[in-house]
């Protein structure tokens, strides 16, 4: 067994979760919103998808790689569809303390949102498997590909833990003003990756 796929699965977590995207504007916008364990809890629960996928490339689970592949319009399609109402959802919450009581769901609903939303993406599992294969790291057996595994769930966690201390740490120097502004703005960015992802999923069904 080589201790230094841990290391590697590590280092690939942190560089895949590092990349800006839907994924990371929402985390950055719950965390200013409601504080870092509310954005940590979604962070958590991209990690564990970060995870999940990295094990799949990792085992070398070919007939689930194709699978969710093969699927990826539909998966699109519901991805799309969950990120349009997550863009709602921030485009009209309202900051300060009624949000605290009333917009903010429980940390099991933050944590659950973002793993659904994650797994919806095949591209994830297609990144993992083609930087796993161009670095040599697929097909070296059991333990191997476990140390990956939790490698890649730790490195994605780090870089949550990172993000979402340095959002909270600037938090209290955002106004409920700019707040709103936050929220409008992350809620049209959100809204436009919903629909084009909404969009190109259903060419591609339509197309098939």
């Amino acid at each position: 067994m080589d201790p230094t796929f841990l290391l590697r699965g590590v280092g690939l977590g942190f560089a895949i979760a590092a990349a800006v995207g839907p994924i990371s504007l929402l985390t950055i916008r719950r965390t200013l919103a409601h504080g870092r364990v509310y954005g940590l809890a979604s962070g958590v629960g991209v990690a564990l998808a970060d995870g999940t996928y990295g094990g799949i490339a990792a085992f070398g689970l070919t007939a689930i790689t194709s699978v969710l592949v093969g699927g990826r319009a539909v998966l699109g399609l519901a991805g799309g569809a969950l990120l349009v109402v997550l863009a709602v959802r921030t485009t009209t919450s309202v900051p300060g303390p009624v949000a605290d009581t009333t917009d903010r769901p429980g940390l099991m609903a933050a944590f659950g949102s973002i793993f659904g939303l994650t797994m919806t993406n095949p591209m994830t599992i297609l990144s993992f498997a083609g930087i796993f294969a161009a670095a040599g790291l697929a097909g070296h057996g059991g333990a191997e590909a476990g140390l990956l595994t939790v490698g890649v769930f730790l490195g994605s966690l780090a870089w949550w833990v990172v993000l979402t201390t340095v959002v909270a740490g600037l938090r209290s120097r955002v106004t409920l003003g700019a707040l709103t502004w936050i929220n409008r703005i992350s809620g049209l960015v959100l809204l436009v990756f919903g629909l084009v992802a909404v969009a190109t999923s259903l060419a591609s069904l339509v197309a098939a």
